[in-house]
């Protein structure tokens, strides 16, 4: 009981410290944006940690999520190419999930029909199964089953091509990524490009995999520090929907954590694994951030937790997410920002195709006059143009 004291003590320590560079940085990437003269002033508007965002990235931070998965199949590196090629700040380059031999690869989920062409593999039909993912009957195929030299026979498909049929010319094209050849290509593209490239991988569903002998702590933390990607000031930020999983992160290496936050009744599965109550509503409110503030720098909420969504689905007022979580000294970076009238609020979209363009520009000013400081965004460009039109209009 004692070493765990130290270790929680010690990891409290190394996160005040991650959020104290992060928000000192951050200071000359909003005086740079505003066309401010030094870096003594951030933006007004951003009430984050010393300022509100990451060393040397602008505010608000548009992070290509998976990629640019609204116009290459997500994860792969040709939507990893293609985000950093419109000017994504951050790209999400893994979703990541182990091999049955103990490779950590990138994937949305660990169950791979509906993201490569597995089910055109006879070899693998045998491969199909049905499993309970945190507590959810899925059947396919999972890459705990395949060894990473089976997973690199596939190839990646889009993941919804009714809603982006356009997507689907690249299917076949990219194989699966491995997270160390994520790392090398982050490197390769720094130098290339002349400018750190930052990325943001996610552990998928912990819990799951710890049970199954495939912690997937360990397994990151090892692979960060044989790259040198471990310490505060690295241009790596994990993030998780399990908040055990981020508190156990903080005692293996000294990066930028966020936790990753669902709808405000769902409960964490670590949470219903343990017997925890609480729910994400425990976690928004101003008692639960200031805990996570102790072992995280951010949080990753859905946007309905920081502009709900009325009975028709119209955006309604703000709730104080933003606020209370810049209060306790957090960032926040929501997700899933989409072109797509499916996805969008329903005030903004247009037509009736649902997999129509919708009026994408007017819901990100929305979601930016929150003080967000970032978003997670399929379509990295038109959220680099939407964050052009709100600082002009400011």
């Amino acid at each position: 009981m004692g070493s765990q004291e130290t270790q929680e003590s010690y990891g409290q320590g190394r996160g005040t410290g991650r959020r104290a560079l992060l928000g000192a940085a951050v200071l000359g990437a909003g005086g740079a944006l505003l066309g401010l003269p030094g870096t003594a002033q951030a933006d007004p508007r951003q009430k984050g940690p010393k300022g509100g965002g990451l060393a040397g990235l602008p505010v608000p931070t548009i992070v290509g999520h998976r990629g640019t998965s609204g116009y290459r199949p997500e994860h792969t590196f040709g939507s990893y190419d293609l985000a950093l090629d419109m000017g994504a700040d951050i790209v999400e380059a893994g979703d990541l999930v182990p091999t049955k031999d103990g490779h950590l690869v990138c994937r949305h989920e660990p169950e791979i029909g509906g993201t490569t062409d597995v089910a055109d593999h006879p070899e693998f039909a045998d491969r199909k199964t049905t499993k309970l993912l945190d507590g959810v009957s899925t059947t396919g195929w999972f890459t705990e089953d395949f060894t990473l030299a089976e997973l690199k026979t596939l190839r990646a498909i889009e993941r919804i091509p009714a809603t982006r049929p356009r997507n689907t010319l690249y299917d076949g094209r990219w194989e699966i990524p491995t997270f160390e050849e994520v790392l090398r290509w982050q490197d390769e593209q720094t130098r290339k490009r002349g400018k750190q490239v930052w990325i943001y991988p996610e552990m998928k569903h912990p819990t799951y995999f710890r049970d199954r002998g495939l912690g997937l702590e360990e397994r990151l933390a090892k692979i960060l520090r044989q790259h040198g990607k471990h310490k505060k000031n690295a241009p790596v930020i994990v993030q998780s929907f399990e908040p055990t999983s981020i508190q156990r992160m903080n005692k293996l290496v000294d990066n930028p954590l966020v936790v990753l936050l669902s709808d405000a009744g769902s409960r964490p599965w670590d949470f219903q694994a343990t017997g925890d109550p609480r729910t994400v509503a425990d976690l928004v409110t101003r008692k639960g951030l200031k805990e996570i503030a102790t072992y995280a720098q951010g949080i990753g909420p859905t946007l309905d937790l920081v502009i709900p969504r009325d009975a028709k689905g119209n955006l309604a007022a703000p709730t104080t997410l933003v606020a209370d979580a810049h209060a306790a000294g957090l960032i926040l970076h929501p997700y899933t920002m989409r072109n797509e009238n499916t996805f969008l609020p329903a005030n903004f979209r247009k037509g009736t195709d649902p997999a129509a363009y919708g009026d994408a520009f007017g819901a990100f000013a929305a979601y930016f006059a929150t003080g967000i400081d970032g978003v997670f965004t399929d379509n990295a460009d038109t959220g680099l143009l939407a964050r052009e039109d709100f600082l002009r209009r400011r």
